[in-house]
């Protein structure tokens, strides 16, 4: 529908670069900044709630997020390769990572590996950190979303709605230069997370959850929001028996993140008692000396 039958609408940035000199400064690069350091300080909060000491999570995150960030631009060039290997694709455009494009389960998966190895080396358990950071991986994901905003990419389908998102004629897909206003599959994905990220903790307080039952929760509530998201989306992806592969995968994790929840609840209730690994707890501090009265 042309924009003048469009009561209302959000507007899209105008812009999601701007140089500072020679220096781009990029809204997707920013929000993805935003978002680690969000999630590093909910995390630390959290990690040290259940015993753990303060720095711990952002010492971590030097391997977990690296990691992370090469993780999912493989999994992003991996399920939408048309734009670097299609007729007119550009293969080197695939490491140009500030430019967008990660997809979520490359960089959970290869950001584990990441995480693991940081563990190890901190002394801590992996389960204990993952539920310690869950929730603010679901406000980091969210305040990444933002940046697609500024992208004016990975939108859904058009519609009328008061809250569809304005796209730029230069942004709009082959087929849908007739409509100006799509699904803003950035708002709601931002708003499911963030809720999502609430409802965790709730649920971690209210059940004292425990030996990784936090993140298998996060598994869950992401993958479902995911599956219906994805589907309003009309970028480019790879589609297998009619449905995009990232709906099969969010489908495909949802489950196995409900086994694994469930498994873990039979085999270890309750929480663990230490988020330490065995013989690496740290020494207790030497009491300070009493003062001397005078």
């Amino acid at each position: 529908m042309p924009l003048s039958g469009v009561l209302t609408y959000i507007p899209s940035p105008s812009q999601g670069v701007w140089y500072l000199g020679p220096l781009p400064l990029r809204a997707y690069a920013i929000m993805i900044l935003i978002g680690i350091a969000a999630a590093i300080w909910i995390g630390d909060r959290r990690w040290r709630e259940r015993g753990g000491s303060e720095g711990t999570v952002a010492d971590v995150a030097v391997w977990a997020v690296p990691f992370g960030v090469i993780g999912g631009r493989i999994y992003h060039v991996i399920t939408s390769p048309e734009p670097y290997f299609g007729p007119n694709g550009d293969p080197l455009q695939a490491l140009e990572i500030w430019k967008g494009g990660l997809g979520i389960w490359g960089a959970i998966s290869l950001g584990a590996v990441g995480a693991w190895i940081g563990c190890r080396r901190q002394g801590v358990r992996l389960s204990s950190f993952a539920d310690a950071v869950a929730p603010g991986v679901l406000v980091a994901q969210a305040i990444g979303r933002l940046g697609n905003w500024f992208n004016q990419e990975l939108f859904g389908g058009p519609t009328t709605l008061p809250w569809g998102l304005m796209i730029d004629p230069a942004h709009r897909p082959p087929g849908y230069e007739q409509y100006a206003t799509f699904h803003p599959t950035f708002l709601y994905e931002l708003l499911w997370n963030l809720a999502g990220a609430a409802f965790i903790i709730w649920l971690d307080r209210r059940f004292r959850l425990g030996h990784g039952r936090v993140f298998w929760a996060y598994v869950v509530v992401y993958t479902l929001g995911r599956v219906w998201i994805e589907m309003l989306r009309i970028d480019t992806a790879e589609q297998v028996l009619g449905l995009r592969l990232n709906v099969w995968t969010s489908i495909i994790v949802a489950l196995l993140g409900a086994v694994a929840f469930v498994i873990s609840t039979r085999r270890r209730p309750g929480r663990e008692s230490t988020v330490y690994l065995p013989g690496r707890e740290p020494a207790p501090e030497p009491d300070a000396p009493a003062s001397e009265h005078r």
